[in-house]
């Protein structure tokens, strides 16, 4: 290597381009900010902190990061640009010194059933490669080790016209190798539907026999089997003869005409096959997850053992190794095989692969299989899954924007995280963190609190410098920055049990163990040591389990707080009676809406590749409603006035007097409870925060009947002051004769609990074993696990 061997030595003059060291954000007004004004040191770790819904991510996210990828976006042919998302540009003054922003969120990963930890990470494309060239028998490409591609053959024949009557007719055969298995189409599992949960045998179609839902009797589905002509409607099912019930079940799509309209009829298991099990479970609606729940069973596929792939893809082998075991193998098992493997002709495939497995097992996901389908990933799991491409990345002068990485992680595995961040702003880079856990807070070169409360209550920049300006501030973060909970001085004592025997899902190891009813319970352990497994994949799932996961909730800018709750309901009721109308007329979705606007609010202006333009509609100035439903009052108040008063105003509102309405009351109150008192009613879902979501759907779980209540991570989002509101509603329910088991890895909750059930050591084949059971004191004097010694610095023991 030749080196220049003359330098000029003297101290250059600072050069123009090197000004440009910061992020300036001037009047940012998205959501709830209020005329946001700050400037962000770039290539250094600034963490954005404040209450649940106090603007955070609507400053990094949907003002920052959204600017940046329009801009980018803006960058390539108009062409092109009709195939991206049209993004509308924030609602900010200036936005000076943005850099390429790489976004890596909680939203949960594909749910497809075919969607798995290897097809999302790129690692399945590349094992399909290595077998293809490696792999004896050679059985074909790559796709043939794939089981989203099906083996297809097919022959024909195609005539070509060269002009002057001279035709020639030209065969042609095609052939694709696919390793999808042919009878669970590649999903692993098959699924056998009960009859007696689709409908009652001993009614006839004429007595609205179906049990499933949105199959009424007045509905087109129904009408289309009852009036199709191959039934008498009048006969009850059990009587169908075998044409008859054959036709019913299974027949093949057929054209009929039902009242002069032509529509197709088609058996009913393959139009629910296609209608409900075509899509994933956890994507359903309640009410339709319940309904497949009761009505399908999952079973593993038999002809591929649930490894999704055809008999031929499993036949070849590197070694002793076929594509599924490569596949099943946890992911540190699988670089160590890797690894041992010596070939020149694939060398750089195999680098390649080695350092994907490896960033797998630095981000603290070496527990986990390619096989594994991406939709059971939890939050946490599935964003450190999506920051596997960028550890290792050449680029630099990037702006890492992060949404709580912390999320999921016990306290043993946050330092790991903290070390990730820190080597990507070393590099140059620019890493924003939206967090609440102090452990990355104390970490940050730069710190912005907003707040000071949540919501209207929000939206201003409370404190912006170093992490001890922060520590010293008078800030709701900065008074609760060095809070620690301290241990109970009693406990509650069971007042019974769930006795688990042999539990043996996923990395579970013939677990014995007895969960106390009556307290509050925690499972912890370090991520995958099998707290999931054992409490949603063992516990006895009798009558009266709640089960509150960290499914998102999904919701279009036309949901709201009051129709995700049903709170809207007993409110339309309320303004029916109380006007004598029906109740069709205050929905927005309905007979009440703006003509104009069709209930949206506002008009959406289409401009092809441009951004699309919302204005608020001239006819209802963005209420929703036509102006005649408007003139209908309750207690003084029209309909779009009540869905614009925060929580806590229509608490009091439906409480007492003339709009007093107890159903409403009730929902109103528990919504509060969860510490969403300042939320308004007709707020879009799409503009709340993850904390927000995940307290939306606690209120919401409180109203099921029952007497054992399971949480999964329920400080998802939550700030360092909201934990101390959940933790005193955790208190109210098990003082009302509630069982509260949460499976958490916030100390503040462990300190809190009455029991606590610690898994490990480990995670995957090192955990799946009951470490510890008893009192937090006793896991803190005993000091003999993970959890204890991190609890015990915790709370200064």
């Amino acid at each position: 290597m030749s080196r220049a061997t003359d330098k000029d030595t003297r101290s250059p003059e600072p050069h123009a381009a090197d000004s440009h060291d910061l992020i300036r954000v001037h009047g940012a007004r998205e959501n709830n900010l209020k005329d946001v004004s700050i400037e962000i040191p770039k290539r250094r770790l600034t963490v954005f902190t404040g209450v649940s819904g106090s603007g955070k991510s609507s400053l990094v996210f949907d003002t920052i990061a959204a600017e940046s990828q329009r801009l980018i976006n803006e960058t390539y042919s108009a062409f092109l640009q009709g195939f991206m998302p049209n993004l509308a540009r924030p609602e900010v003054d200036v936005l000076d010194g943005l850099t390429t922003a790489i976004t890596v969120d909680q939203q949960r990963m594909g749910s497809d059933p075919r969607s798995t930890v290897g097809t999302a990470t790129d690692a399945n494309a590349m094992l399909r490669i290595l077998f293809s060239r490696l792999g004896t028998p050679h059985i074909g490409p790559p796709a043939a080790y794939s089981f989203n591609v099906a083996s297809v053959s097919a022959t024909g024949g195609f005539t070509v016209d060269r002009g002057a009557e001279k035709t020639k007719t030209e065969k042609v055969s095609f052939n694709r190798t696919g390793g999808m298995c042919t009878h669970c189409e590649g999903r692993g599992a098959v699924s056998d539907i009960d009859l007696t949960q689709l409908y009652d045998d001993s009614k006839s179609l004429s007595e609205d026999p179906f049990t499933i839902p949105t199959y009424t009797g007045d509905g087109w589905v129904v009408r289309v089997i009852s009036e199709s002509g191959f039934f008498d409607k009048a006969k009850p099912i059990r009587e169908y003869t075998k044409r008859e019930r054959h036709d019913f079940l299974y027949r093949e799509p057929t054209k009929v005409k039902i009242n002069g309209v032509n529509l197709t009829y088609e058996g009913l298991i393959p139009k629910l096959q296609k209608t409900f099990l075509s899509k994933d479970r956890e994507s359903m609606q309640p009410h339709i997850r319940a309904f497949v729940d009761r009505a399908v069973t999952f079973a593993e596929c038999p002809e591929c053992d649930g490894t999704r792939l055809s008999e031929q893809a499993r036949s070849s082998r590197i070694g002793k190794v076929n594509i599924a075991d490569a596949c099943a193998m946890e992911i540190r098992d699988l670089a160590g095989w890797v690894r041992g493997l010596e070939e020149p002709s694939v060398a750089p495939l195999l680098t390649k692969l080695q350092h994907t497995l490896d960033s797998f097992v630095e981000i603290g996901l070496g527990y986990l299989s390619l096989d594994r389908a991406s939709g059971t990933l939890s939050g946490g799991e599935a964003q450190r899954t999506k920051m596997i491409r960028h550890l290792g990345s050449s680029l630099t002068d990037v702006t890492y924007v992060f949404d709580e990485p912390t999320i999921g992680l016990h306290p043993h595995d946050i330092q790991r995280m903290n070390n990730l961040l820190l080597r990507l702003r070393d590099k140059g880079n620019t890493v924003l963190v939206v967090e609440h856990k102090p452990e990355t807070i104390a970490i940050a070169d730069h710190v912005v609190d907003l707040g000071p409360g949540a919501g209207t209550a929000g939206g201003t920049v409370c404190y912006e410098g170093t992490v001890e300006g922060l520590r010293a501030s008078d800030g709701v973060t900065g008074r609760h920055l060095d809070d620690r909970a301290t241990l109970k001085e009693t406990v509650r004592k069971a007042t019974g049990q769930l006795e688990i025997r042999g539990a043996s899902a996923n990395n579970l190891r013939d677990v014995d163990v007895d969960i106390p009813l009556g307290v509050l319970c925690v499972v912890t352990g370090v991520a995958g040591s099998g707290k999931s497994s054992l409490v949603h994949g063992s516990i006895p799932a009798p009558e009266g389990v709640v089960s509150v996961d960290q499914t998102p909730i999904r919701g279009s800018r036309r949901s709201n707080p009051a129709t995700y709750t049903g709170l809207l309901d007993p409110i339309r009721k309320a303004f029916a009676k109380a006007n004598g109308v029906k109740p069709a007329l205050f929905s927005a979705n309905s007979e009440g809406a703006c003509p104009t606007c069709n209930g949206a609010g506002v008009i959406y202006t289409d401009l092809a590749i441009m951004q699309s333009v919302a204005t608020p509609c001239e006819d209802c100035e963005g209420r929703r409603f036509s102006a005649s439903v408007l003139e209908y009052h309750l207690g003084g108040r029209d309909i779009s006035e009540v869905l614009a008063m925060p929580v806590t105003e229509a608490e009091e509102f439906f409480g007492s007097g003339e709009a007093r309405t107890p159903a409403a009351h009730k929902i109103l109150q528990r919504m509060t409870d969860v510490g969403l008192g300042y939320l308004t009613l007709g707020q879009p879902l799409t503009t709340l925060s993850g904390g927000e979501r995940q307290r939306l759907k606690l209120a919401v779980h409180m109203a099921d009947k029952g007497g054992i209540y399971v949480l999964d991570e329920p400080t998802t989002g939550l700030h360092l002051a909201d934990v101390e509101q959940l933790l005193g509603l955790l208190d109210r329910l098990v003082d009302s004769g509630k069982s509260v088991i949460v499976i958490e890895h916030h100390q503040a909750v462990m300190a809190h609990a009455d029991w606590i059930v610690d898994l490990g050591p480990g995670a995957g084949h090192d955990g799946g074993r009951v470490v510890f059971e008893g009192t937090p004191a006793d896991l803190v004097a005993a000091r003999s696990t993970l959890t204890g010694e991190h609890l015990a610095q915790y709370i200064g023991a």
